[in-house]
């Protein structure tokens, strides 16, 4: 039996996981926020070391052999020749490179051209528009930097000692939108697109390879960004299906090859164990409840129970829930619609189980556009606190079509990361294939069936279609027809 490590700096604190090698199975954990200082958008990344000082103080990590580490996607550390910080790190979904996003595709020629090149259209969030806003806004921090990093990268290489080696894995590179998934290899023409220069870039690592040894004899895995270790941390595989319920929505699945779309509605990541994370994301998913639970003087559990006393379909109510626009279907500018109204669907239970509904088929319409490319839906894992809710539960399977799986509340990026450790340690040591992750055991979970309602939640999706569809024709396709099928 060993002992390794994961910690999660997300974009607010550091978790630690400290788990037994064979089984996976929690030992310790720490916990700790990040110091806030500063604009939320731009971050000093020794805040992430403070914090997971923290995480680990009280000899946390006493007899820990490796560590893995996570932490939150798009960050970009921009480094000079130094190997100093140019500025700080410039986090989340900035929304001050949204002129940025355009000028790149514009820039490459188009969506088309950018899917693909590297599998996914430039955003907002992601590094290489970043880089694309740095240089049209900050020239000189721009020509001082002659590497990028993103927050793994960076936390990896400080763990290491700063070695001249910086590397980062190939989940994490898919991200960035100067890497390819389907080559598996970077385009440092886009990188100079975006700077207007050439800059070092770390080095890609497989699933099993480990980043480096510390002087005390720690191996550190390649690490990885949030969503491909809290995928690995669930242990999901083909068939698979994540839909994480936050203020916005995101559907990922396990696919055996990068999906190219032009449309810019799938982002084709890579995963933690050489697979692919195809992703579509939405804008509006719990912020629609938490409107209409406002709307109704209640909370989302009080709407939950009110939903419940009505019936599929919502009497007719139809809530399109792009309360801030959307990106799936892409509707930039739209915003909400409530349909149906009659004086018999005036309740509020009706308003209630209509904003789940609308809120489950804006999700049910984001995967029916991975399975309208081959992907292969067998289960659906609900992640997020709008997961527990009785009305998720009760609606989820019939409109998803598939068995819906909740599990329990956990940390599964940290995990994902101390598993990742688990399976390098393993190859280090010889007892473990580079081709194989430790068999950790599942999650805990609640497993709900459509059953006899498959019929129903059919209908009520098509009543949903139906009205998208006349308010925003073309939205998806012709006319009436449903996003994969």
């Amino acid at each position: 039996m060993g002992i390794v490590a994961g910690l999660d700096s997300s974009s607010e604190y550091t978790r630690i996981v400290v788990c037994d090698t064979d089984s996976g199975a929690v030992l310790k954990q720490g916990y700790a926020p990040h110091p806030v200082e500063g604009k939320p958008s731009d971050v000093d990344p020794q805040a992430w070391l403070l914090s997971l000082g923290e995480a680990a103080a009280g000899g946390l990590l006493e007899g820990v052999q490796a560590i893995g580490v996570s932490a939150q996607q798009n960050a970009v550390v921009p480094i000079d020749d130094q190997g100093s910080t140019v500025r700080p790190a410039m986090t989340g979904g900035d929304k001050r490179a949204q002129v940025a996003a355009v000028d790149l595709i514009d820039a490459l020629g188009g969506r088309q051209a950018w899917a693909e090149a590297v599998g996914c259209v430039p955003q907002s969030a992601q590094p290489v528009t970043k880089l694309r806003w740095l240089a049209r806004t900050e020239p000189e921090a721009a020509g001082r930097t002659t590497l990028a990093m993103q927050a793994h990268d960076w936390l990896v290489w400080q763990l290491l000692g700063r070695p001249a080696r910086r590397t980062t894995d190939r989940g994490g590179a898919s991200g960035t939108g100067y890497w390819s998934a389907t080559s598996g290899a970077y385009r440092p023409d886009l990188v100079e697109l975006a700077l207007g220069h050439q800059c070092g870039l770390p080095e890609v690592l497989g699933p099993a390879d480990a980043a480096g040894t510390t002087p005390e004899g720690l191996l550190i895995s390649a690490g990885t960004g949030e969503t491909m270790a809290a995928a690995f941390g669930l242990g999901i595989g083909v068939g698979d299906v994540v839909v994480s319920l936050g203020a916005s929505g995101s559907v990922m699945a396990v696919h055996h090859e990068a999906l190219a779309d032009p449309s810019g509605m799938i982002t084709s990541l890579a995963d933690a164990t050489g697979m692919h994370l195809p992703v579509v994301h939405t804008l509006n998913a719990v912020r629609a409840l938490r409107g209409t639970a406002d709307l109704l003087g209640t909370d989302l559990e009080g709407l939950s129970a009110l939903a419940l006393k009505s019936t599929p379909g919502s009497h007719g109510l139809v809530l399109l829930p792009y309360l801030e626009g959307e990106r799936t279907p892409a509707l930039p500018h739209t915003a909400g619609t409530l349909s149906g109204l009659r004086r018999e669907s005036m309740k509020p239970e009706h308003l209630a189980r209509a904003a789940f509904e609308g809120m489950l088929c804006s999700l049910a319409d984001a995967l029916g556009v991975l399975r309208g490319r081959g992907v292969e839906v067998r289960r659906v894992f609900l992640l997020g606190a709008a997961a527990e809710l009785p009305a998720v539960q009760a609606a989820a399977p019939m409109l998803f079509g598939a068995q819906v799986v909740v599990p329990q509340p956990a940390d599964y990026a940290a995990l994902g990361a101390a598993r990742q450790a688990a399976w390098a340690l393993g190859v280090a040591q010889g007892t473990l294939s580079a081709q194989a992750p430790p068999a950790w055991q599942g999650a805990a979970a609640q497993n709900f069936e459509p059953g006899d309602e498959l019929a129903v939640g059919q209908a009520v999706r098509q009543q949903y279609a139906s009205v998208r569809d006349q308010t925003h024709p073309g939205a998806f396709g012709t006319a009436g027809e449903q996003p994969g099928g």
